[in-house]
């Protein structure tokens, strides 16, 4: 395996992503008990654009521009968490092995940089 920070940290992601799908399965049971089915996968792209949406809501609150109800700083944690739990809800249903994808991304995004730091410097 490529040795780069991104997929030395994929290990984490891997961890995370197998925590993620446990908590969804628990989800899905109380959706087939209570509605008979499980969510679509339109259902679970909803869900995520909503908490993703409220994020920045919270980023309002935080710079003192939006009031909320709350503790601001512990609302911004655990909807940025909910949100990344999303991501790898939407990735195993959208067949994406997002670890693998999170290391190839960041790879590239940091070689471009890299790229650009150095023609900058030149």
């Amino acid at each position: 395996m490529n040795e780069t920070p991104a997929h030395a940290d994929k290990a984490g992601l891997v961890e995370a992503d197998d925590r993620a799908l446990r908590v969804r399965s628990q989800y899905e049971q109380i959706e087939q008990r209570v509605l008979g089915r499980t969510w679509t996968l339109p259902e679970l792209a909803v869900g995520f654009t909503n908490d993703a949406a409220y994020v920045g809501r919270l980023v309002l609150a935080a710079e003192r521009t939006w009031g909320i109800d709350g503790d601001v700083d512990a609302e911004l944690r655990h909807k940025l968490s909910e949100c990344l739990w999303w991501v790898f809800v939407l990735a195993d249903r959208l067949d994406v092995d997002i670890p693998e994808a999170y290391a190839t991304t960041m790879d590239r995004i940091g070689a471009g940089l890299e790229r650009t730091l150095h023609n900058l410097d030149a």
